[in-house]
C-alpha cells in the first residue's frame, strides 16, 4: 500500500469540501502503533493547531516528541520471542468483550519484548460434563500455555471451569492472574481444596438457588452497601485506594507490591490507585483463616476489611495473583499495567530478574 497520490487527494477534497492539504493518508503500516508517526509526518499536529487557533504555548508548531513511542513501534516489528497466554472466558464468541484485557496483555508483552499469542478457552469446556472432545481440547490449551488469565464476568455459567483452572495453575505452578471474578475463583478454589471447605462458594451463585442452605461457607458475599434489588448503577465503581498491608514471611515486599514499585531494590509503594467494577467481595468472616492457610491477602482497602489483592508467596509459586480491581483499565502502551506485566514476565521466566533489578522494561 502506498500513500495517496495528489490527484486522489484533490478528488477527495472536491467531494468532501475540505482543502487538499487536509486530506491525510492512513495507508497500511506494519503495526497500529506506527500510525501516530505516519500522521505526524503529514503535519497533522500543525493542521490541528491552525484549525483550533491554538497558541504556540499550548501546542508547539514543531514536531511533537514521539521518540519513545516510535522506538516502541519499531521494536515491535523486530520481536522474535513469543509468549502464549490462555484467556479463560465465557464470552469468547464475542472477543471484543475482553478488549481491555487483550490490550493490557499486548502492552505487557511489548514491555517484555515478545509477541503475544492468545489462546482462547471457553470456561464451560473445562467442566467435566462437557463434550469430551471440547473438554480435552480446552485443557490442552491451558496446559500448553505459558501463562493463564481469568478475567471478570457475571453469572454462574463457566464459574466451575474458572475454579478448576485456578486449581490447576496453583498445583502445577503455572503463572496465573485472576481479575475480579477470576480473583474470587481463586479464593473459592483455595477454600475448597486447601482448607477442605468442600461446599465453599460465592453468594452470587447460591443466593437464588434452592441449595443455599447447603453452602455453609460463602467465602464471597454481596457487599453490604449495595442494593440487591436495584442493579442499575449500584456497583462499586471508579478509582479506589489499595494499600499493601502484608509482607512475606521473610519480611520482603509482596510480589505485586514489588512489581508496582519497579523491583525489590526500588522504594516500595505503600498504596496504588486502581479502578473497580464489582458487587461482590471476599467475606471478611473468613479472611484470616484463608490468609493463615497460605493464600495471602497482601492488598486491602483503607479500612483493612475489603480484600483487593491475593497471592501465593514467591517461594511457593512463580506467579499466582488475583486482584479485585480491574488493572486493565489503566494500562497504556508505554506504561503497562503492573499485574499484567508481572504475568508476562513470569510466563517467559524473567520475573525473578526483574524483581532483583537485572531485567528492565524493554
Amino acid at each position: 500500500p502506498q500513500p495517496l497520490e495528489d490527484s486522489t487527494k484533490h478528488k477527495i477534497s472536491n467531494f468532501c469540501h475540505v482543502p487538499p492539504t487536509h486530506v491525510l493518508s492512513v495507508h497500511d503500516v506494519t503495526n497500529i502503533y506506527q500510525v501516530p508517526n505516519l500522521l505526524q509526518s503529514q503535519l497533522l499536529h500543525q493542521l490541528i493547531q491552525r484549525s483550533l487557533n491554538m497558541p504556540p504555548s499550548i501546542m508547539s508548531a514543531s514536531s511533537p516528541d514521539l521518540g519513545l513511542w516510535q522506538q516502541m513501534a519499531d521494536a515491535l516489528d523486530m520481536f522474535e520471542k513469543k509468549v502464549t497466554i490462555a484467556l479463560i472466558g465465557k464470552y469468547t464468541g464475542l472477543q471484543d468483550s475482553y478488549l481491555s484485557v487483550i490490550k493490557a496483555l499486548k502492552h505487557a508483552s511489548i514491555a517484555c519484548g515478545c509477541q503475544l499469542q492468545l489462546s482462547w478457552v471457553e470456561a464451560t469446556h473445562l467442566e467435566q460434563d462437557n463434550n469430551e472432545e471440547e473438554y480435552l481440547l480446552a485443557w490442552n490449551k491451558v496446559k500448553e500455555a505459558d501463562g493463564v488469565i481469568v478475567p471478570g464476568g457475571f453469572g454462574n455459567r463457566g464459574f466451575l471451569g474458572k475454579v478448576l483452572t485456578a486449581e490447576y495453575c496453583r498445583i502445577h505452578k503455572k503463572p496465573y492472574l485472576g481479575v475480579c471474578l477470576g480473583f474470587q475463583a481463586q479464593v473459592v478454589e483455595y477454600a475448597r481444596n486447601v482448607l477442605d471447605w468442600k461446599d465453599a462458594n460465592s453468594a452470587e451463585f447460591v443466593e437464588n438457588d434452592d441449595s443455599t442452605e447447603e453452602c455453609s461457607k460463602q467465602v464471597v458475599i454481596f457487599m453490604p452497601e449495595i442494593d440487591k434489588d436495584n442493579m442499575g448503577g449500584t456497583m462499586r465503581l471508579g478509582t479506589r485506594v489499595t494499600k499493601f498491608t502484608h509482607k512475606h514471611a521473610d519480611g520482603s515486599a509482596s510480589t505485586l507490591q514489588s512489581i508496582y514499585s519497579g523491583g525489590q531494590k526500588q522504594q516500595q509503594r505503600e498504596e496504588v490507585l486502581e479502578r473497580h467494577r464489582h458487587r461482590y467481595e471476599v467475606n471478611p468472616e473468613y479472611v484470616e483463616e484463608i490468609h493463615e492457610a497460605g493464600l495471602k491477602f497482601v492488598g486491602r482497602d483503607e479500612t483493612g476489611t475489603r480484600m483487593e489483592v491475593a497471592e501465593l508467596p514467591r517461594e511457593e509459586h512463580p506467579y499466582y495473583i488475583g486482584c479485585q480491581y480491574h488493572p486493565e483499565f489503566l494500562s497504556r502502551p508505554l506504561h503497562p499495567s503492573p499485574p499484567f506485566h508481572g504475568l508476562i514476565l513470569a510466563a517467559i521466566g524473567e520475573l525473578g530478574d526483574f524483581l532483583v533489578g537485572t531485567k528492565q522494561q524493554q
